[in-house]
């Protein structure tokens, strides 16, 4: 597997990656509604341009010349956020989601970030991925959307080891 940083120009592989990946993930958790609310809100072309002119950075991960999932990352002071991160269901457990973190992680030792956190839907299994990871709970959080629509949220966090 092979992890390249997505440049202005391939952001629009993003959105594609998370409309196919989001109904999996999110259907028993939220509504059609809500997930296409959010999909429209997060991951339109317009918003990631504005993220990557802002600094965050997006990086693809690729499984025999087929990209497969992506993570975003966004410094926060002393932190590192990461903002997104996703793999297709039909390739997850092979290894992409713990090579994205691994990236996280070093781009965080790079940055001298003490943590790296970010939020998960409280039903989410991928929750468990992360506590595997060594995350921990740094709160629960409900946070409004619009719409009438909220996350609910595990904040996590994890500890950057200084080399």
């Amino acid at each position: 597997m092979e992890i390249r940083f997505v440049e202005l120009s391939e952001l629009h592989i993003l959105e594609k990656l998370a409309r196919r990946i989001w109904p999996h993930t999110y259907s028993d958790i939220i509504s059609t509604e809500q997930m296409e609310f959010m999909l429209n809100w997060m991951y339109s072309t317009e918003t990631l341009s504005q993220q990557w002119h802002d600094g965050h950075e997006f990086y693809l991960i690729s499984k025999d010349k087929t990209d497969i999932g992506f993570i975003a990352l966004e410094q926060a002071g002393q932190e590192l956020k990461v903002n997104k991160v996703y793999v297709l269901p039909e390739v997850q457990g092979c290894g992409a989601g713990k090579q994205l973190m691994d990236k996280a992680i070093e781009r965080a030792k790079a940055k001298n970030c003490t943590y790296l956190f970010l939020q998960v839907n409280r039903a989410n299994k991928a929750k468990f991925f992360y506590d595997k990871l060594g995350f921990t709970i740094r709160s629960e959080e409900d946070f409004d959307i619009g719409n009438g629509y909220f996350m609910n949220d595990y904040v996590m966090e994890l500890e950057i080891e200084k080399a």
